[in-house]
């Protein structure tokens, strides 16, 4: 899910996109201050505007006989906030205020979702080699280099039976949070509903509001060691107002993965409904339990899927920025229509690196999902016995905890906390939901961090004593 999870762990850093009106924002500050008409009263005309003087009135003059230029008002030039309204709603995000907590307490950040090592050594040259001959150094295509795009196309192909054209089917975007705000951009009227799953990678929210759409969340709910859908409470989630269904699986933050059975009824559904779908598949190879599934690969849904990926979560380059969007014709040119007005271009060294990983042999595939998926196992052991319900994923780089078991139920208050109690980072998971309550006694763990700092922060975890039995 990230993204969230896509920026450095710099405490000047913004963090993770602005998220919804749940406490992916932290209390909002105060509105900027204004006042009346910035400048002077009086007639304006043509050459009115920044840098520009109006006519002026008559007044006191300065030394030099020239009336003295009249006291600017601070703030805009009315009373309406300066944020479009629909973003008044996301403020700076906890993300940021977690990893400046992180770096002022010297304590171990486990709450963004980016690894602490680089990706393979020969991709990172492969890079290198780009920048050495000149290639992507200046603007490349628009769609994205041709190199990329055919290999996109065979990943797909070869993986999972879906037939996409490098040239009319493949978008390369600036990570696959670009490829969200374009698709939702896009496809999004205003008044449009989109259907998301709560708890959410936080720019979904942004996005929705940008497109003037109206988000509905259907909440996946904790039971027997993991999060399910409820695929009634989907069903009843659609109304005639609904324009597409955002999907994301392997789910960030629960881990969950998603069956084929439950992905063939979200697709029965969507052809019923005439919906569209918006699917983030950007850990489908991060997959510890069960398998991934495209949903674009169901009956009906080749023409009302947009499928995102990226190199990022994969590849462990996140700072690089590489995404993509593979879909019908139709749909990849609504999406570049949107993404051609956001970066235009990007990361052109690095998109002919990521052409060389997806072609890495399975092996490479095989070993990063073995790895992560020892990673998983210590930090929800070690979670475990410090006292937390765990929730150990299926998929994604992040588990989710209980604190209720540990005589909390305030996510926000214990994650505030926890860096002085026992020098560890987490993110309270209330941050991704729109009903707080649901998600207020939950705290998310990433486990893509070395081994040797996992184990460091199990041990200081321990120090938050057992649970009451």
């Amino acid at each position: 899910m990230a993204t969230m999870d896509e920026r450095a762990a710099d405490p000047e850093s913004p963090g993770e996109p602005a998220g919804h009106s749940g406490p992916t924002a932290v209390p909002e500050p105060p509105p900027s201050p204004s006042g009346g008409p910035t400048g002077p009263t009086g007639p304006t005309g043509p050459t009115a505007g920044p840098g520009r003087h109006t006519a002026h009135t008559a007044g006191p003059t300065g030394p030099a006989g020239r009336p003295d230029r009249p006291t600017r008002t601070a703030g805009p030039a009315s009373a309406r906030p300066l944020l479009n309204r629909r973003l008044a709603e996301f403020g700076t995000t906890i993300f940021a205020e977690m990893s400046a907590l992180a770096m002022r307490t010297g304590s171990i950040n486990l709450g963004q979702g980016f690894p602490d090592t680089d990706g393979p050594e020969e991709i990172r040259e492969a890079a290198v080699r780009a920048l050495r001959d000149g290639r992507g150094n200046q603007y490349p295509p628009g769609p994205g280099v041709p190199e990329l795009r055919t290999a996109i196309a065979d990943h797909q192909r070869t993986r999972y039976g879906l037939v996409h054209d490098p040239d009319t089917g493949v978008l390369v975007t600036a990570g696959a949070t670009e490829a969200i705000a374009a698709a939702l951009l896009a496809l999004v009227e205003p008044g449009d509903e989109v259907i998301a799953l709560e708890p959410y990678y936080d720019s979904y929210a942004a996005c929705v509001a940008m497109a003037g759409g109206r988000r509905v969340p259907v909440t996946l709910r904790p039971r027997d060691g993991a999060y399910h859908l409820d695929l009634d409470e989907l069903r009843d989630a659609v109304t005639d107002r609904t324009r597409l269904i955002l999907l994301n699986t392997p789910h960030n933050p629960t881990g969950t993965v998603l069956t084929r059975e439950e992905l063939a009824a979200v697709a029965a559904l969507a052809v019923e409904r005439d919906l569209l779908v918006v699917t983030d598949e950007v850990y489908e190879h991060l997959v510890f339990d069960g398998e991934h599934t495209p949903i674009a690969a169901f009956p009906g849904m080749r023409e009302r899927t947009v499928t995102i990926g990226s190199a990022g979560k994969t590849f462990s380059f996140t700072g690089w920025k590489v995404g993509w969007v593979t879909a019908a014709p139709e749909l990849v040119t609504a999406v570049r229509s949107a993404k051609q007005f956001l970066t235009y271009v990007s990361a052109g060294p690095f998109q002919y690196a990521v052409a060389e990983a997806l072609r890495l042999p399975s092996a490479y595939f095989d070993g990063l999902r073995d790895d992560l998926r020892a990673k998983r196992d210590l930090l929800s052991t070690g979670l475990a016995d410090a006292g937390f319900a765990v929730y150990r994923p299926s998929g994604t780089y992040f588990v989710t905890t209980d604190i209720r078991p540990l005589g909390e139920s305030d996510g926000f208050a214990f994650c505030r906390a926890l860096p002085e109690r026992c020098g560890v980072v987490a993110i309270p998971n209330a941050v991704f939901y729109d009903h707080r309550d649901e998600g207020a006694p939950f705290v998310r763990f990433a486990f893509c961090k070395r081994e040797s700092v996992l184990q460091e922060a199990v041990a200081r975890l321990k120090g938050l004593g057992a649970p009451a039995r």
